[in-house]
């Protein structure tokens, strides 16, 4: 009873106490009131606070002393190595027995909690599949999706989904006034009606666009969807390639409107895919690839 975490304990101590010295209780009678030991109404009666009047207060359960706990300088240092390197947890314990100061790594850990030095994730952030990467074989075996924000001149935002296969490196976009799921979607059915070739799963960055939503309405139209692996930039490497191509070549030659790049993209998606040499693919056009597949 002495180290219960109920918060209502230290009233029902003053209230046994007052039934035992102002109501004239037997201390088994107010045991068996309140489901306790006699013995334990005696002790709170014997509480220097046990005046019938006042609440017991319930101890502490921290132990007066911890033999085994780790030395203040110890502490210091690895509080010292997260603050200036802010490293993980591993890497402090790592950097700790080079420095000749033997410590386990729960220890390294649990100090970086207790301290409020541990980025914790979210649990309103929910984790997407971990659908793995295939090796690319065919056309649409793998396709990558990405989209490019840029700025007009009045302040507003102008998007620009892009869109490339990795086998033939077949690029598709579109200029839209805004992102989301539901764009995305449209987006890739027409994407699968101009190619020569069915998509088999989609790849995408971790943007709002690419929700859960958009996860669900792939699998419809029978399209699995992978989501890049978080701080690994070359997932999508093909794509990010492509947006850096179709802005130095195509869109930065023109004012930023809407307008103007509707008019200049699909121009430039031709010459992509018919007359421009790729190094990737053996300095050949993604047609001819396509059309030798």
């Amino acid at each position: 009873m002495a180290y219960t975490q109920n918060p209502h304990m230290p009233k029902v101590r003053r209230d046994a106490v007052n039934l035992v010295k102002y109501r004239g209780w037997s201390m088994r009678r107010v045991a068996l009131r309140f489901g306790v030991q006699p013995s334990t109404i005696s002790r709170w009666c014997k509480h220097p606070l046990a005046s019938g009047w006042h609440e017991i207060p319930t101890k502490k359960s921290r132990p007066k002393r911890s033999p085994r706990a780790l030395d203040k300088d110890v502490v210091e240092a690895i509080i010292k190595k997260r603050i200036t390197n802010h490293r993980c947890g591993q890497v402090v314990h790592q950097e700790l027995l080079r420095n000749g100061i033997k410590v386990s790594l729960s220890s390294v850990q649990r100090t970086l909690e207790r301290c409020y030095l541990l980025k914790k994730r979210s649990p309103w952030k929910r984790p997407h599949d971990a659908t793995p990467r295939p090796d690319v074989a065919f056309a649409g075996d793998l396709v990558q999706l990405d989209t490019i924000h840029i700025m007009a001149p009045d302040g507003s935002r102008i998007y620009v989904y892009t869109l490339i296969d990795l086998y033939s490196r077949w690029a598709y976009a579109e200029v839209v006034e805004k992102i989301g799921a539901e764009v995305s979607v449209q987006f890739v059915k027409r994407a699968r009606q101009t190619a020569s070739f069915d998509f088999v799963m989609v790849q995408t960055d971790h943007g709002p666009e690419f929700s859960r939503w958009f996860t669900h309405h792939l699998w419809q139209e029978k399209i699995a969807h992978r989501h890049s692996r978080v701080r690994q930039s070359n997932d999508n490497a093909h794509v990010e390639r492509f947006n850096r191509t179709v802005q130095e070549e195509c869109l930065d030659r023109v004012a930023n409107t809407i307008l103007n790049f509707k008019k200049v993209l699909p121009k430039y998606l031709k010459y992509y895919n018919n007359e421009r040499l790729h190094m990737g693919i053996n300095y050949q056009t993604p047609m001819e690839v396509l059309r030798r597949s």
